[in-house]
């Protein structure tokens, strides 16, 4: 056994299936290796071909996210690894435990200005909480178990950087034993339990905010709400464990936001963050707030938090439910109603009465979509403007996913982290919501897709620009410049891949076009011409935003007339509440 095969079998002995990569000379040992194993059929490792390494740390962020198991991801030296980082940092920022294998020059040529020289065992640090570089065959078994540890019980990313001699050399120390530790239960500090029934008996108005920390405590949250008569919004990234079978939802607030869930917490006494480390201060009340989470050190980072409570929610919300008194319903009927009122104005009518009008209405592809996906589909979203589509139309159900670059906010991320969720979760309907920027900033992943015949189903919104840019620029009072995209066909790109693909212009035909795609054998890809002008309006509309949309709209006129201002305005007339 060489090093290489040594390394392998660590990975196989800690549940690894896959390794997704781009064979390169200093990969070689590692790639035979993994060759040898007879893939996942025969209890191996499969090596999945992407095109691009960022692909590749995509993926694997996606399966790990998926699975809650490591992921693991692999670039040959130089240019090969380094193209690795944006995934990484994604899976860093997310919290997926992912191992990268970042092959390095031959060891006696590193610090001579070697072809290809790059340092990846410092390269990768700020994306990395284990980075470290094997320099013998006597050292690496212990620096790979290292790596594997790391990942798995940081949920996070480990770098392991080795150059081909090394990994090619005879294997001389012993492997160590691979047995995965259980999680532990952080339960709350009775003092906080305590003075946190207190407040919680002594306030009237009490709201939830809940963000991906209530994972597995659907329940116990629920019933917490039920008792305090609470209201429950939710971050993006919480959506999936908490908005399904929720009578208290009212949403979600932030850029992407939309419903009661701004008003809810601003009107409240107390605000509960239940493992949320949501980022935009700007959407947070200047409210007395307890936060709740697991990491100590998030705590009070985003706004001014009187009681920072270190716990598991479900630990929380079990050891509370039973102490605090049952409250009145007064202010949770009073934001449902207004929660009601706001879904089926603004936000229904983007998909009402809308068959007829062109350009598409890119709302009314996502609420079809939703309607016609499979009860258990996986969606991978775009960043810009498919986030909010998928955010706001798309139902969680407690049996779907929804992941995404959310914290990093990285283009191009839908279709290889659909590559990741297919590989993983081969019985599943995956369907990457992706914009036609993104799509095209990683356009030959679509190649991975039919190479590898993953069965993944690319939904494309065409509106050849950069809607959440364009929009980003108008609030800041400037006029949008630089985000039109050349119009592409991508159902043509894709249909010469091998892809079932179709271009659809007239949304009569979206309904049809989306089920014979979900209905496909295969790969296959639906590009839908959507309305270039349909803005994400959040849920609270500051002032300084009416400014900028007023300075950015004058300056608009007076460059290229007002024709285009009355189409923007025409498009987004259903912001406008319906009767």
């Amino acid at each position: 056994m060489n090093v290489a095969e040594q390394l392998v079998q660590q990975l196989v002995d800690a549940g690894v299936r896959r390794i997704y990569g781009i064979v390169g000379d200093s990969l070689n040992p590692i790639v035979e290796a993994v060759r040898k194993t007879g893939g996942s059929a025969k209890g191996g490792i499969d090596w999945v071909h992407v095109r691009h390494e960022e692909a590749a740390a995509f993926s694997a962020a996606a399966e790990a996210q998926l699975t809650g198991e490591l992921a693991v991801c692999a670039g040959s030296c130089g240019p090969g690894n380094m193209h690795l980082i944006n995934g990484l940092y994604d899976a860093h920022r997310s919290g997926a435990p992912v191992l990268a294998i970042a092959s390095h020059i031959p060891s006696v040529q590193i610090g001579s200005d070697f072809f290809q020289e790059t340092h990846p065992d410092r390269l990768f640090t700020e994306c990395a909480s284990y980075c470290e570089l094997i320099s013998t065959a006597q050292q690496a078994p212990r620096v790979i178990n290292s790596a594997i540890r790391h990942a798995s019980a940081l949920d996070d990313v480990a770098v392991i950087t080795i150059s081909s001699d090394v990994s090619g050399a005879k294997a001389v120390a012993p492997t160590p034993v691979y047995v995965p530790a259980r999680r532990a239960v952080i339960a709350p500090n009775p003092e906080d339990l305590t003075q946190l029934v207190k407040l919680l008996n002594d306030s009237k108005k009490v709201a939830i905010f809940a963000g991906l920390g209530v994972e597995g405590a659907h329940d116990e949250v629920i019933a917490l709400a039920d008792k305090l008569k609470a209201p429950i919004g939710h971050s993006l990234r919480g959506k999936d464990f908490i908005q399904y079978d929720n009578p208290f939802d009212v949403g979600m607030t932030g850029l992407l936001g939309y419903g009661a869930a701004a008003e809810g917490m601003n009107d409240a006494d107390v605000l509960l963050l239940l493992g949320t480390d949501f980022p935009y201060n700007q959407f947070l009340p200047d409210t007395l707030t307890v936060q709740v989470d697991t990491h100590a050190e998030k705590l009070g980072r985003r706004t001014d938090v009187s009681f920072p409570v270190q716990a598991d929610v479900k630990a929380l919300a079990e050891a509370l439910t039973p102490l605090v008194k049952q409250h009145d319903d007064k202010f949770l009927k009073a934001t449902i109603k207004r929660h009601a009122k706001i879904m089926k104005a603004p936000v229904g009518s983007y998909t009402r009465n809308v068959e007829h009008l062109k350009p598409i209405h890119p709302e009314f592809v996502a609420h079809t979509l939703n309607e016609v996906a499979a009860k258990d589909a996986i969606f991978t979203a775009d960043t810009g403007m498919c986030n909010v589509w998928t955010a706001r139309y798309i139902d969680p159900l407690g049996t779907r996913r929804l992941i995404g670059s959310f914290l990093h906010g990285s283009m191009a991320d839908a279709l290889p982290m659909a590559l990741g969720a297919q590989a993983s979760h081969p019985g599943r309907q995956v369907i990457s919501v992706s914009g036609d920027g993104g799509l095209s900033m990683l356009l030959g992943e679509l190649v991975t897709a039919r190479m590898h015949n993953l069965p993944i189903k690319v939904i494309v919104f065409n509106n050849s620009t950069l809607g959440m840019v364009k929009l980003e620029q108008l609030v800041n009072g400037l006029p949008d410049f630089g985000t039109d995209v050349h119009d592409v066909n991508y159902a043509g790109v894709a249909a010469a891949m091998g892809f079932h693909a179709e271009r659809v212009d007239d949304p009569k035909d979206v309904r049809r076009a989306l089920t014979d795609a979900l209905d496909a054998d295969g790969p296959a890809l639906v590009e839908f011409l959507t309305d270039p002008n349909a803005l994400s309006l959040p849920p609270e509309i500051k002032g300084e935003m009416l400014i900028g949309f007023a300075t950015a709209m004058s300056k608009v006129v007076l460059n290229r007339g007002a024709g285009e201002i009355m189409s923007m305005a025409t498009s987004n007339m259903r912001n406008i509440p319906r009767r």
